[in-house]
């Protein structure tokens, strides 16, 4: 027993010194990063699904995840374009659950935090693969959505706009939301497969002017915008927890990595910029 309890103590020893090498090490990266910010004059981000995990954006693929939810048996056709021209009422039996999800969520501390940066002149614009809008609930105006988004809708016949809150009840009172004008299908402003990208050109742009890029939440795999932050010439930060490729960022051009809670580390340099 006195062996057994021994081992306890050098486990737990063990455990509490690798505890707080690890808050150092937090400590460190977040002092660096926040200095990093406090020198640099246009930031730009690009924002992925990991952004968003913490927000608690549901599962789309799993037992209670919102295809068995909406009651759809073939997700693939979900978001086909050409399937969405023949019958959009697929699409909008899922598009219902994913807008009551949405309503259950709010934005995570990394939203508000870039849309502060904003609002303090420091953030050129962000660029996100997420087609959930909380950048724009977290108050962000520079928001490109490579991805398209739930933020706009608009008619396919005559093109009228409708916003979040008009598409929002439009979908739930509709089986298939129509145009008051015209009477043509409403499309949310979201990217089908067999459709371009949006803002590319932009986003690039962006990127090219940035001093300071950060990719937050994204595992760069997905193209094109994997291939958009090595368009940066300054200083390329990513926080990801977990892997993330290199195939079109190679890690001699990044100059700080943080596999951290992505809102855990952004809360630790908020910190460090109020006492400076």
């Amino acid at each position: 027993m006195k062996i057994s309890s021994d081992n306890d103590k050098v486990y737990k020893g063990f455990m509490r010194v690798k505890k707080l090498q690890e808050v150092k090490l937090m400590h460190d990266l977040t002092a660096k990063c926040a200095d990093m910010i406090k020198k640099a004059q246009k930031i730009c981000l690009l924002s992925g699904a990991g952004i968003s995990t913490n927000a608690g954006i549901p599962d789309f693929r799993g037992p209670k995840g919102l295809y068995r939810t909406a009651g759809v048996d073939n997700p693939e056709r979900i978001f086909d374009i050409s399937y969405f021209y023949r019958d959009p009422s697929l699409f909008y039996k899922f598009h219902k659950e994913f807008l009551k999800a949405l309503q259950q969520i709010k934005p995570t501390f990394s939203h508000y935090f870039f849309a502060k940066l904003e609002e303090k002149g420091k953030l050129i614009g962000i660029i996100t693969q997420n087609i959930d809008s909380l950048h724009q609930r977290a108050g962000a105006k520079k928001v490109y959505e490579i991805h398209g988004g739930v933020w706009e809708s608009y008619c396919l016949k005559c093109g009228k706009k409708f916003n979040y809150e008009e598409s929002f009840k439009k979908t739930m009172e509709e089986e298939t939301p129509h145009c008051d004008s015209c009477g043509g299908v409403i499309k949310p402003d979201i990217v089908f497969f067999g459709e371009p990208v949006k803002y590319l050109d932009k986003c690039i742009e962006l990127a090219r002017e940035s001093d300071l890029f950060f990719v937050v939440g994204s595992s760069l795999v997905v193209t094109p915008a994997a291939l958009i932050p090595a368009e940066c010439k300054g200083t390329i930060v990513i926080v990801n927890k977990g892997d993330f490729s290199t195939t079109y960022l190679p890690m001699d051009r990044v100059d700080l990595v943080a596999d951290e809670d992505i809102d855990a580390f952004f809360k630790s340099i908020d910190e460090h910029l109020k006492h400076d």
